[in-house]
């Protein structure tokens, strides 16, 4: 008896089905047009992460947002414009070139530009500190005399 309840517990994962998981849209055009969509929108949670790869709570919530939004008739922009409104631009991958965003946009490039001009500053400059020598003849011997001489093994 004991054994059999062994060999039963043993069999009991084999009872398990697990099927093909279901589009959460009863619709699969709407449940792709709404992974498209969400594609191009950040997760406000991971940031990083697109809505459609997210799984934060206010990712799934969001999603499901759209898909009420999709099955009352409005376009993509309109879900978009939306979305803008209630959460910013910071809601959008790729936010629009706009007053407040140019930085965003040409900083980098701004900030390399100042560091190439500091670099040039300061090897001009350090060209003018350091003085050029020229060597006598006499001076030129000594010095490729002391070079040519052979080094005493260290102690």
């Amino acid at each position: 008896m004991k054994y059999l309840f062994i060999i039963l517990i043993a069999l009991l994962p084999t009872l398990a089905y697990a099927g093909q998981a279901k589009d959460l849209a009863e619709d699969p055009v709407l449940e792709q047009r709404m992974v498209h969509l969400a594609k191009n929108l950040r997760c406000l949670v991971c940031q990083n992460e697109s809505l459609a790869s997210s799984r934060a709570d206010l990712a799934k919530d969001l999603r499901q947002e759209v898909r009420e939004k999709m099955k009352q008739g409005m376009t993509d922009q309109q879900i978009i414009d939306f979305l803008v409104s209630k959460y910013g631009d910071f809601v959008l991958f790729d936010p629009p070139m706009q007053r407040n965003t140019i930085l965003l946009w040409y900083g980098p490039f701004a900030l390399l530009l100042i560091g190439l001009a500091g670099l040039v500053y300061q090897l001009r400059k350090r060209r003018k500190a350091v003085p050029e020598v020229h060597l006598s003849d006499e001076e030129a011997q000594r010095a490729a005399a002391l070079l040519n001489e052979p080094k005493e093994p260290q102690k």
